[in-house]
């Protein structure tokens, strides 16, 4: 005969193991979460101005700060920067995509069978940006025209309104990007407790001068190495004493003409942002302009003061300093 009371112990059993199994799989995916949130939380970029801040992660922050970058190299207006951003945001949410609609693909959903270039030109977003502008100047009174009809000019999109949505983030985005708004962008960069290693200033420099193009890189980008071993943010020096330089020091002067000040002010504002936008690719340690300093190990903080205004007035490079 079989005992009455074998068939309850084994479902109170079961039901035990179940629930124990249930609360460890929900401590697991917490914990999975929640340090992942972490990790994405280190490894972002904000833009604040006018009372408003934008989320960016680290690969839409630089490709937004090359486009840009060659808009500068042409000498293109904050527009064709806006107008570029929001068309951008809409066809790939800022995103060097390799797929797409046919054959559509990079930063602007562009299309090798429809005269962009080769899929490898297509890619390089320094390419896809010349041609979106090479499109954008031949459009009369592009500036002045709405945002909606002067990407659908360029991009002859099935959706075209849908560029709208997107025109407020890309304004503030081109308020810094061209440096019009100072220390408005910070980005934090994800190393996972470990340190920042492995940069390179010949990268940097030779980025520098692709994306903003021979005519900055002459005038107004004069890039050199520090003439000085830079320190490791502890403040100790080179490790190991090979005197290596890591710093990369940018000439923030324009050409005679105009506000000089002024105009000194935004460029240098232009390139430090651009190098922090890049930070988490170029393994870039600190960033310097004037009399602010962002650090990768303090990016929490953003932008911080240095110095006097005396000091900062005297400023006119922007350094950006790699590490080892």
């Amino acid at each position: 005969m079989t005992p009455t009371g074998g068939a309850p112990k084994k479902k109170g059993r079961l039901f035990r193991f179940t629930m124990a199994a249930l609360v460890l799989l929900g401590i697991a995916g917490y914990v999975t979460e929640h340090i992942t949130e972490g990790a994405s939380l280190r490894a972002q970029c904000t833009v604040t101005a006018d009372g408003r801040t934008l989320k960016l992660d680290t690969q839409q922050a630089a490709n937004a700060s090359t486009i840009a970058a060659v808009a500068t190299s042409r000498s293109l207006p904050e527009r064709a920067v806006t107008i570029a951003l929001a068309t951008s945001l809409q066809e790939s949410g800022l995103r060097n995509l390799n797929h797409g609609d046919r054959d559509s693909m990079g930063l602007f959903q562009q299309r090798p069978s429809q005269g962009w270039g080769t899929a490898a030109q297509i890619m390089d977003p320094v390419h896809a940006s010349n041609e979106f502008f090479d499109s954008l100047v031949k459009i009369r009174g592009y500036s002045r025209l709405p945002l909606t009809v002067a990407a659908q000019k360029v991009q002859k999109s099935g959706y075209p309104q849908a560029y709208a949505k997107h025109e407020a983030d890309a304004a503030l985005m081109a308020s810094a990007l061209t440096g019009r708004v100072s220390a408005a962008l910070n980005c934090t960069t994800a190393t996972g407790g470990a340190k920042l290693t492995g940069g390179d200033p010949a990268k940097v420099r030779t980025r520098l001068s692709r994306e903003f193009g021979s005519k900055v890189t002459a005038s107004t980008a004069k890039m050199s190495a520090s003439s000085q071993t830079s320190g490791t943010s502890d403040g100790k020096g080179s490790s190991g004493g090979s005197g290596a330089t890591r710093t990369v020091a940018v000439s923030s002067a324009v050409p005679s003409g105009g506000d000089a000040r002024g105009d000194e002010k935004q460029r240098g504002w232009e390139l430090a942002q651009w190098a922090v936008a890049h930070a988490h690719e170029l393994k870039v340690e600190k960033v310097g302009f004037r009399d602010r300093e962002w650090r990768a190990s303090d990016s929490g903080k953003g932008w911080q003061k240095t110095g006097t205004a005396a000091e900062a007035a005297q400023a006119q490079d922007v350094t950006i300093t790699v590490a080892q």
